[in-house]
Protein backbone atom coordinates (compact mmCIF):
# COMPACT_ATOMS: atom_id res chain seq x y z
CA UNK A 1 0.00 0.00 0.00
CA UNK A 2 1.18 3.43 -0.79
CA UNK A 3 2.44 5.32 2.49
CA UNK A 4 1.09 7.96 4.06
CA UNK A 5 2.89 10.95 5.27
CA UNK A 6 1.12 12.08 8.17
CA UNK A 7 0.37 9.56 11.21
CA UNK A 8 1.97 5.76 11.13
CA UNK A 9 -0.13 4.87 13.61
CA UNK A 10 -2.96 6.42 11.73
CA UNK A 11 -2.16 4.22 8.76
CA UNK A 12 -1.51 1.45 10.56
CA UNK A 13 -4.94 1.44 11.77
CA UNK A 14 -5.97 1.96 8.20
CA UNK A 15 -4.35 -1.19 6.77
CA UNK A 16 -5.13 -4.16 9.83
CA UNK A 17 -8.98 -2.48 9.53
CA UNK A 18 -9.26 -3.36 5.39
CA UNK A 19 -8.48 -6.34 6.37
CA UNK A 20 -11.81 -6.98 7.27
CA UNK A 21 -13.84 -5.92 4.39
CA UNK A 22 -12.42 -8.86 1.89
CA UNK A 23 -10.26 -6.85 -0.56
CA UNK A 24 -7.45 -8.12 -2.75
CA UNK A 25 -3.82 -7.14 -2.04
CA UNK A 26 -4.08 -4.77 -4.95
CA UNK A 27 -5.86 -2.38 -2.22
CA UNK A 28 -4.13 1.03 -2.23
CA UNK A 29 -4.39 3.64 0.33
CA UNK A 30 -3.91 7.27 0.46
CA UNK A 31 -4.89 9.86 3.23
CA UNK A 32 -6.77 12.65 2.04
CA UNK A 33 -7.12 14.86 4.74
CA UNK A 34 -6.10 14.93 8.86
CA UNK A 35 -8.44 16.81 11.02
CA UNK A 36 -10.36 15.43 14.08
CA UNK A 37 -10.23 12.08 12.59
CA UNK A 38 -7.51 10.56 9.23
CA UNK A 39 -9.36 10.14 6.46
CA UNK A 40 -8.32 7.84 3.62
CA UNK A 41 -9.10 6.96 0.22
CA UNK A 42 -9.25 3.18 -0.88
CA UNK A 43 -9.49 1.31 -4.29
CA UNK A 44 -8.71 -1.82 -5.17
CA UNK A 45 -8.66 -2.47 -8.66
CA UNK A 46 -8.73 -6.24 -7.90
CA UNK A 47 -11.94 -6.11 -6.76
CA UNK A 48 -13.06 -2.76 -8.22
CA UNK A 49 -14.45 -1.72 -4.77
CA UNK A 50 -13.61 1.54 -3.50
CA UNK A 51 -14.32 3.72 -0.09
CA UNK A 52 -13.96 6.72 2.08
CA UNK A 53 -12.12 5.10 5.36
CA UNK A 54 -12.32 7.17 8.65
CA UNK A 55 -10.09 6.33 11.17
CA UNK A 56 -11.39 8.00 14.37
CA UNK A 57 -9.11 9.85 16.84
CA UNK A 58 -8.11 8.45 20.39
CA UNK A 59 -10.99 9.19 23.32
CA UNK A 60 -13.10 11.35 20.72
CA UNK A 61 -15.46 8.85 20.42
CA UNK A 62 -16.36 4.66 22.16
CA UNK A 63 -17.65 2.59 19.61
CA UNK A 64 -21.45 2.85 21.04
CA UNK A 65 -21.72 6.73 20.08
CA UNK A 66 -20.11 5.78 16.68
CA UNK A 67 -22.67 3.24 15.98
CA UNK A 68 -25.46 5.71 17.15
CA UNK A 69 -24.11 8.42 14.75
CA UNK A 70 -24.43 5.72 11.80
CA UNK A 71 -27.85 4.81 12.82
CA UNK A 72 -29.04 8.39 12.53
CA UNK A 73 -27.34 8.93 9.27
CA UNK A 74 -29.09 5.89 7.58
CA UNK A 75 -32.18 7.22 9.06
CA UNK A 76 -32.00 10.09 7.75
CA UNK A 77 -31.67 9.06 4.37
CA UNK A 78 -34.27 6.30 4.07
CA UNK A 79 -37.26 8.41 5.82
CA UNK A 80 -35.78 11.90 5.78
CA UNK A 81 -35.08 12.61 2.33
CA UNK A 82 -31.60 13.48 3.17
CA UNK A 83 -28.58 12.26 0.65
CA UNK A 84 -26.08 10.61 2.83
CA UNK A 85 -23.43 8.17 2.05
CA UNK A 86 -23.71 4.48 2.45
CA UNK A 87 -21.44 2.34 5.35
CA UNK A 88 -19.79 -0.44 3.71
CA UNK A 89 -19.72 -3.51 6.20
CA UNK A 90 -17.36 -6.01 6.75
CA UNK A 91 -17.01 -9.56 5.75
CA UNK A 92 -18.85 -10.40 9.06
CA UNK A 93 -21.77 -7.62 8.74
CA UNK A 94 -19.91 -5.22 11.29
CA UNK A 95 -20.43 -1.70 10.05
CA UNK A 96 -17.65 -0.60 13.02
CA UNK A 97 -13.66 -2.46 12.80
CA UNK A 98 -13.02 -1.80 16.47
CA UNK A 99 -9.00 -2.89 16.62
CA UNK A 100 -6.66 -2.23 19.80
CA UNK A 101 -3.35 -0.15 18.22
CA UNK A 102 -0.36 0.45 20.78
CA UNK A 103 -2.67 0.13 23.77
CA UNK A 104 -5.16 2.22 22.75
CA UNK A 105 -8.98 1.06 21.50
CA UNK A 106 -9.16 2.06 17.58
CA UNK A 107 -12.18 2.60 15.91
CA UNK A 108 -12.65 2.82 11.95
CA UNK A 109 -15.70 3.23 9.76
CA UNK A 110 -15.62 2.56 5.72
CA UNK A 111 -18.17 4.80 3.57
CA UNK A 112 -18.79 4.46 -0.06
CA UNK A 113 -17.46 7.51 -2.19
CA UNK A 114 -20.53 9.92 -2.73
CA UNK A 115 -20.12 11.93 -6.08
CA UNK A 116 -19.66 15.58 -5.61
CA UNK A 117 -17.71 18.90 -4.93
CA UNK A 118 -17.19 20.88 -2.05
CA UNK A 119 -19.26 24.15 -2.96
CA UNK A 120 -16.92 27.24 -3.69
CA UNK A 121 -16.66 29.89 -0.94
CA UNK A 122 -15.77 32.39 -3.65
CA UNK A 123 -17.98 31.81 -5.83
CA UNK A 124 -21.03 30.60 -3.19
CA UNK A 125 -24.58 32.51 -3.50
CA UNK A 126 -27.69 32.46 -1.97
CA UNK A 127 -29.29 29.51 -3.79
CA UNK A 128 -26.67 26.90 -2.21
CA UNK A 129 -27.71 28.55 1.27
CA UNK A 130 -31.03 28.22 0.54
CA UNK A 131 -30.66 24.73 -0.65
CA UNK A 132 -28.76 24.16 3.09
CA UNK A 133 -31.69 25.66 4.56
CA UNK A 134 -33.97 23.26 3.09
CA UNK A 135 -32.01 20.19 3.87
CA UNK A 136 -31.40 21.64 7.34
CA UNK A 137 -35.16 21.43 8.23
CA UNK A 138 -35.74 18.11 7.28
CA UNK A 139 -32.89 16.95 9.45
CA UNK A 140 -34.23 18.83 12.04
CA UNK A 141 -38.09 17.80 11.31
CA UNK A 142 -36.37 14.06 11.35
CA UNK A 143 -35.03 14.57 14.72
CA UNK A 144 -37.94 15.88 16.53
CA UNK A 145 -39.97 12.91 15.53
CA UNK A 146 -37.10 9.74 15.24
CA UNK A 147 -37.72 7.22 17.71
CA UNK A 148 -33.88 6.39 18.67
CA UNK A 149 -32.80 3.32 19.10
CA UNK A 150 -32.13 1.46 22.46
CA UNK A 151 -28.61 2.75 23.71
CA UNK A 152 -28.58 5.59 21.36
CA UNK A 153 -25.55 7.77 22.51
CA UNK A 154 -24.11 10.71 21.25
CA UNK A 155 -22.46 13.88 22.98
CA UNK A 156 -24.24 17.34 24.14
CA UNK A 157 -22.60 20.74 22.67
CA UNK A 158 -24.15 22.64 25.19
CA UNK A 159 -22.62 25.87 26.66
CA UNK A 160 -20.38 23.33 29.37
CA UNK A 161 -19.53 21.59 27.13
CA UNK A 162 -18.95 24.48 24.27
CA UNK A 163 -17.26 27.46 26.34
CA UNK A 164 -17.83 26.49 29.47
CA UNK A 165 -15.73 24.37 31.96
CA UNK A 166 -15.55 21.40 30.07
CA UNK A 167 -14.65 22.45 26.12
CA UNK A 168 -14.87 19.68 24.17
CA UNK A 169 -12.09 21.74 21.71
CA UNK A 170 -10.10 23.32 24.76
CA UNK A 171 -10.62 26.90 25.85
CA UNK A 172 -10.59 29.77 23.37
CA UNK A 173 -8.52 31.52 25.45
CA UNK A 174 -5.47 29.13 24.40
CA UNK A 175 -6.39 29.61 20.38
CA UNK A 176 -3.48 31.10 18.35
CA UNK A 177 -2.79 34.94 18.78
CA UNK A 178 -5.46 34.97 21.66
CA UNK A 179 -3.21 37.74 24.33
CA UNK A 180 -4.45 39.47 27.27
CA UNK A 181 -5.87 42.22 24.85
CA UNK A 182 -7.66 39.65 22.53
CA UNK A 183 -9.35 37.64 26.03
CA UNK A 184 -11.06 40.73 26.87
CA UNK A 185 -12.64 41.19 23.76
CA UNK A 186 -13.60 37.77 23.61
CA UNK A 187 -14.52 37.33 26.86
CA UNK A 188 -17.26 40.00 26.95
CA UNK A 189 -18.57 38.07 23.24
CA UNK A 190 -18.51 35.03 25.32
CA UNK A 191 -20.32 36.12 28.58
CA UNK A 192 -23.34 37.48 26.16
CA UNK A 193 -23.25 34.43 24.44
CA UNK A 194 -23.80 32.62 27.53
CA UNK A 195 -26.17 35.29 28.81
CA UNK A 196 -28.37 35.14 25.54
CA UNK A 197 -28.39 30.84 25.67
CA UNK A 198 -29.82 30.62 29.31
CA UNK A 199 -32.40 33.06 28.51
CA UNK A 200 -33.13 31.48 25.25
CA UNK A 201 -33.27 27.52 27.16
CA UNK A 202 -33.06 23.97 25.55
CA UNK A 203 -36.82 23.13 25.50
CA UNK A 204 -37.75 20.51 23.36
CA UNK A 205 -38.72 23.26 20.06
CA UNK A 206 -34.99 24.59 20.28
CA UNK A 207 -32.75 21.88 21.41
CA UNK A 208 -32.19 18.25 19.96
CA UNK A 209 -29.70 16.20 17.87
CA UNK A 210 -28.18 18.05 15.04
CA UNK A 211 -25.64 16.99 12.35
CA UNK A 212 -23.30 20.14 14.35
CA UNK A 213 -20.80 20.96 11.20
CA UNK A 214 -22.99 22.06 8.48
CA UNK A 215 -20.21 23.54 6.79
CA UNK A 216 -19.02 23.95 3.07
CA UNK A 217 -16.62 21.09 3.09
CA UNK A 218 -19.41 18.65 4.63
CA UNK A 219 -21.84 19.42 1.48
CA UNK A 220 -20.88 17.56 -2.15
CA UNK A 221 -22.40 19.16 -4.87
CA UNK A 222 -23.44 16.92 -7.77
CA UNK A 223 -25.60 18.85 -10.49
CA UNK A 224 -29.01 18.93 -8.59
CA UNK A 225 -28.11 16.62 -5.56
CA UNK A 226 -26.77 17.85 -2.47
CA UNK A 227 -25.32 15.39 -0.40
CA UNK A 228 -24.56 15.56 3.34
CA UNK A 229 -21.02 13.85 4.15
CA UNK A 230 -19.20 13.17 8.30
CA UNK A 231 -21.45 13.16 11.02
CA UNK A 232 -18.98 12.52 12.99
CA UNK A 233 -19.84 15.61 15.61
CA UNK A 234 -23.25 15.03 15.32
CA UNK A 235 -24.72 15.43 18.60
CA UNK A 236 -27.36 17.03 21.37
CA UNK A 237 -27.52 20.73 20.73
CA UNK A 238 -29.76 24.08 19.65
CA UNK A 239 -31.53 23.78 16.52
CA UNK A 240 -29.78 27.03 15.39
CA UNK A 241 -26.44 26.06 15.73
CA UNK A 242 -26.72 24.60 12.31
CA UNK A 243 -26.82 27.76 10.90
CA UNK A 244 -23.64 28.68 13.11
CA UNK A 245 -21.45 25.84 11.65
CA UNK A 246 -22.91 26.50 7.85
CA UNK A 247 -20.61 29.39 7.78
CA UNK A 248 -17.68 28.04 9.71
CA UNK A 249 -14.65 30.17 8.85
CA UNK A 250 -16.72 32.58 6.79
CA UNK A 251 -18.44 34.81 9.58
CA UNK A 252 -16.71 37.71 8.70
CA UNK A 253 -18.00 37.63 4.91
CA UNK A 254 -19.82 40.37 4.42
CA UNK A 255 -22.57 38.30 2.03
CA UNK A 256 -23.44 36.81 5.61
CA UNK A 257 -26.68 38.68 5.80
CA UNK A 258 -27.64 37.78 2.29
CA UNK A 259 -26.61 33.55 3.16
CA UNK A 260 -28.64 34.07 6.38
CA UNK A 261 -31.87 35.63 4.64
CA UNK A 262 -31.42 32.48 1.69
CA UNK A 263 -30.76 30.01 4.73
CA UNK A 264 -34.07 30.80 6.34
CA UNK A 265 -35.94 30.91 3.26
CA UNK A 266 -35.13 27.65 2.61
CA UNK A 267 -35.86 26.32 5.91
CA UNK A 268 -39.16 27.97 6.33
CA UNK A 269 -39.85 25.97 3.08
CA UNK A 270 -39.90 23.14 4.85
CA UNK A 271 -40.44 23.85 8.33
CA UNK A 272 -41.78 27.02 10.62
CA UNK A 273 -39.85 29.37 11.98
CA UNK A 274 -40.35 31.79 14.70
CA UNK A 275 -39.03 35.36 14.95
CA UNK A 276 -37.86 34.05 18.42
CA UNK A 277 -35.55 31.40 16.63
CA UNK A 278 -34.55 33.65 13.95
CA UNK A 279 -33.04 36.01 16.55
CA UNK A 280 -30.81 34.08 18.12
CA UNK A 281 -28.87 33.37 14.73
CA UNK A 282 -26.03 35.86 15.75
CA UNK A 283 -25.75 34.24 18.78
CA UNK A 284 -25.31 31.18 17.38
CA UNK A 285 -22.47 32.17 14.96
CA UNK A 286 -20.59 33.68 17.47
CA UNK A 287 -20.22 30.58 19.53
CA UNK A 288 -19.38 28.93 16.99
CA UNK A 289 -16.57 31.59 16.03
CA UNK A 290 -15.14 30.74 19.60
CA UNK A 291 -15.66 27.13 19.03
CA UNK A 292 -13.33 27.32 16.18
CA UNK A 293 -10.80 29.84 17.96
CA UNK A 294 -10.72 27.50 20.30
CA UNK A 295 -10.47 24.10 18.17
CA UNK A 296 -7.70 25.89 16.04
CA UNK A 297 -5.68 26.52 18.83
CA UNK A 298 -5.84 22.12 19.77
CA UNK A 299 -5.59 21.38 16.19
CA UNK A 300 -2.55 23.00 14.55
CA UNK A 301 -2.59 20.04 12.07
CA UNK A 302 -5.79 20.67 10.32
CA UNK A 303 -6.48 22.45 7.06
CA UNK A 304 -8.44 24.45 8.30
CA UNK A 305 -5.71 25.65 10.57
CA UNK A 306 -3.00 26.46 7.88
CA UNK A 307 -5.14 27.73 5.72
CA UNK A 308 -6.74 30.32 7.94
CA UNK A 309 -4.00 30.81 10.29
CA UNK A 310 -3.44 33.45 12.82
CA UNK A 311 -5.93 36.05 10.93
CA UNK A 312 -8.83 34.06 12.17
CA UNK A 313 -8.41 34.96 15.55
CA UNK A 314 -7.82 38.83 14.84
CA UNK A 315 -10.64 39.08 12.67
CA UNK A 316 -12.64 37.60 15.54
CA UNK A 317 -12.43 40.57 17.51
CA UNK A 318 -14.02 42.95 14.80
CA UNK A 319 -16.94 40.51 15.32
CA UNK A 320 -17.40 40.07 18.81
CA UNK A 321 -17.05 43.75 19.26
CA UNK A 322 -20.23 44.23 17.00
CA UNK A 323 -22.16 41.24 18.64
CA UNK A 324 -21.24 43.09 21.89
CA UNK A 325 -22.57 46.09 20.80
CA UNK A 326 -25.40 44.93 19.18
CA UNK A 327 -26.60 43.28 22.59
CA UNK A 328 -26.25 40.21 20.74
CA UNK A 329 -28.52 40.74 17.43
CA UNK A 330 -26.05 40.98 14.82
CA UNK A 331 -22.08 40.42 14.06
CA UNK A 332 -22.23 42.60 11.22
Amino acid sequence: MSESLFSPVDDDVARLALDRYGLSEQRTLRMINLSENATYLMADPGTGREGILRVHRVDYHDRASIESELDWLTALGKEAGVSTPRVIHTTDGDRVVSLEVEGHDRHAVLFEVVPGIEPDEVALDTASFETLGAITARMHRHARTWKRPPGFARFSWDWEHSLGEQPRWGRWHDGIGVGPGESAVLGAAASLVQQRLAEYGQGGDRFGLVHADLRLANLLVDDDQVNVIDFDDCGFSWFMYDFGTAVSFIEHDPRLPEWQEAWLRGYRSVEELSAEHEEMLATFVMLRRLLLVAWMGSHSHSRECQDVGPGYTASSLDLARRYVASGGSSIV
